[in-house]
């Protein structure tokens, strides 16, 4: 398939280009930018709501139970389920699609797994572009689930309209409850297996973190949520909650700027990652390896190296 085709074809909703296009994404092909440029214009009409939380909370099978509860109201969905990948081999197990083959004959749903490839924060560097590649499909909700690597894992609420943290009973004491990180990305907060010992402990514990900020009357306060997503209960609320957090999103005016923001930061990563790939043609001196040198010498500071290999840059580059 050449670019038009395949642009054709994934707005359609054509599963195997759709697949394809995904794939090109992950791996950075060449064919991306026209494939990109359009499907541009078919975007900004999905949902985006990410799970993220510990490894052990339950993401996937909460992800699993709200894709149900999604489709009962007639909506298509998306999963995009982030795995880690092997930091020896670079592998990834993509075993989240395992515990979501309910859904795999469903025409209304689409599970996509990507591995995460050693990029930190929970996510891969190619998401943002999947989610664009999936909302220009047509689904009305993209649920991205997270590897689940702890309090650093916040790169999904730049990602996301609506990020939900999923604890569990156990999960550590109030100093802990208070600690920046994951749990002040959230605009939901579930605490799934809800049906075990300490669950009001933890209920408990999320409160007093929420109410130590100080919010205007305007400012969305995160609800909690009880659920046991295995058996599906408390599920129901909780995308009622996502539901009230998204008309809070659209009636404050905070959607358009989060989607601003989001591409926003698509822009400047891609700006980036494209300055990275052409520090290797840079000669400057010998080149940032022999700048490297002479940083590790002591016979040029870094910051004076990276003027003289920006000053390079530009000129190689026309900027």
């Amino acid at each position: 398939m050449n670019a038009p085709e395949l642009v054709e074809r994934v707005h359609g909703g054509d599963r195997r280009a759709l697949a394809r296009a995904i794939t090109l994404v992950e791996n950075g092909a060449e064919e991306l930018r026209p494939i990109m440029a359009g499907l541009a214009p078919h975007t900004g009409r999905a949902r985006v709501v990410g799970f993220t939380g510990s490894p052990g909370v339950g993401k996937s099978t909460t992800t699993n139970a709200v894709v149900r509860a999604v489709r009962a109201q007639g909506r298509t969905v998306a999963v995009l389920a982030v795995d880690p990948s092997s930091p020896f081999t670079g592998g990834a197990l993509l075993g989240d699609r395992v515990r979501m083959q309910e859904h795999a004959t469903d025409p209304g749903v689409y599970i996509r797994s990507m591995a995460n490839r050693g990029h930190l924060g929970g996510l891969s560097w190619a998401t943002p572009h999947a989610l664009r590649v999936l909302d220009a499909a047509g689904f009305d909700v993209i649920l991205v689930e997270t590897v689940g690597v702890g309090q650093a894992e916040v790169d999904i609420a730049g990602q996301a309209d609506t990020t939900v943290v999923l604890c569990a009973p156990g999960m550590g004491d109030s100093v802990q409850a208070a600690k920046a990180g994951v749990l002040e990305v959230a605009d939901v907060f579930a605490i799934n297996k809800a049906d075990r010992d300490g669950a009001r402990v933890t209920l408990r514990e999320l409160r007093q973190m929420i109410a130590m900020k100080d919010r205007t009357d305007e400012e969305w306060k995160p609800p909690i949520v009880m659920t046991v997503a295995a058996e599906d209960k408390g599920v129901d609320e909780l995308w009622e909650r996502i539901d009230g957090h998204f008309a809070h999103l659209e009636s404050s005016g905070e959607l358009a700027a989060r989607r601003s923001a989001r591409a926003r930061d698509e822009v400047q990563a891609i700006v980036l990652d494209l300055l990275r790939s052409r520090l290797g043609g840079v000669e400057t001196d010998g080149g940032l390896d022999s700048l490297a040198r002479e940083v590790a010498s002591g016979e040029r500071d870094p910051y004076g190296a990276a003027d003289l290999l920006l000053k390079e840059l530009g000129a190689t580059s026309g900027l």
